[in-house]
């Protein structure tokens, strides 16, 4: 049985991961300046953040459209898939899950499953890597959906965010909210667990980072960690030589910039972490 898995393109797994075990990225768009641009495709990470800041209207994501998923699991229908597996970005946060079942529906040839992974960025794709790689070992759709909603509760995403602009913007905050927390420095944090998403504040950048590694010692010891940002190089890897001392020592950690459809709400300058505990 030839099992394939797809995705979307918020799951951040570097291209060179992708290709290596055959995963299907479908890209997501990003609206802004009255244009839509397929993310990773027609609009690179590095030009987005560098205009994000002076743009007068918020850019906005869309979900790729039924016919594009549909046509995505045809392809590799006629490539001799049997079985495909579809994991996306938290339903609570985006609506590509969504369209994703209903063109599995679709699809009579061959089953087609899709996954909600109830997170974003690397902790999606953490998950896809995952399944692909029990794909090629053998693993049937049931194991490998068996294990998805195992590893999902070990899941965890932090993110230090520089600024709650961004958050206000998006609707996640008010302007009076805003207001107070650049008078008081706040720094907001993000954390994501099973499709849950949940903010926290702390006063400064120093005193957020700090909060970022403590949440992950909390978990214990860690069968991944890897580390995400919004076009801050140096910040993250200042958090990396922070936190050396909670890398699993076996396992090499991805460290990727996170997808303009993620970094839209987060905003420039944020930086955080993608953890598997070992449960």
């Amino acid at each position: 049985m030839t099992i394939k898995i797809v995705t979307d393109s918020t799951c951040d797994l570097p291209e060179s991961v992708v290709i290596e075990n055959g995963i299907t990225v479908v890209p997501c768009y990003i609206n802004m300046n009255g244009q839509s641009y397929l993310d990773g495709v027609e609009l690179s990470r590095r030009e987005f953040y560098e205009r994000l800041p002076g743009l007068s209207a918020v850019p906005t994501t869309s979900a790729p459209g039924l016919g594009t998923f549909i046509q995505v699991y045809k392809q590799l229908l006629a490539e001799g898939a049997s079985g495909i597996i579809s994991i996306h970005i938290s339903a609570s946060l985006s609506n590509v899950f969504n369209v994703a079942s209903l063109a599995a529906q679709q699809i009579s040839e061959l089953p087609v499953i899709g996954f909600n992974a109830g997170q974003l960025t690397l902790g999606t794709g953490v998950l896809v890597l995952a399944a692909a790689e029990a794909a090629t070992s053998g693993s049937s759709m049931e194991e490998i959906i068996a294990l998805l909603k195992e590893m999902t509760l070990r899941t965890h995403s932090f993110a230090a965010l520089d600024t709650l602009e961004y958050l206000r913007r998006s609707g996640r905050v008010s302007g009076l909210q805003n207001r107070l927390g650049t008078l008081l420095q706040i720094k907001p944090i993000l954390k994501m667990h099973a499709g849950n998403i949940a903010f926290e504040r702390r006063r400064t950048n120093e005193k957020s980072i700090q909060r970022l590694i403590n949440l992950v010692s909390d978990l214990g010891p860690l069968e991944q960690l890897s580390l995400v940002h919004t076009h801050a190089p140096q910040k993250v890897e200042r958090l990396r030589q922070q936190a050396q001392h909670l890398f699993p020592p076996d396992k090499a950690p991805l460290c990727v910039e996170v997808t303009p459809a993620i970094g839209a709400h987060t905003g420039p300058g944020a930086v955080g972490f993608v953890c598997v505990s070992a449960g």
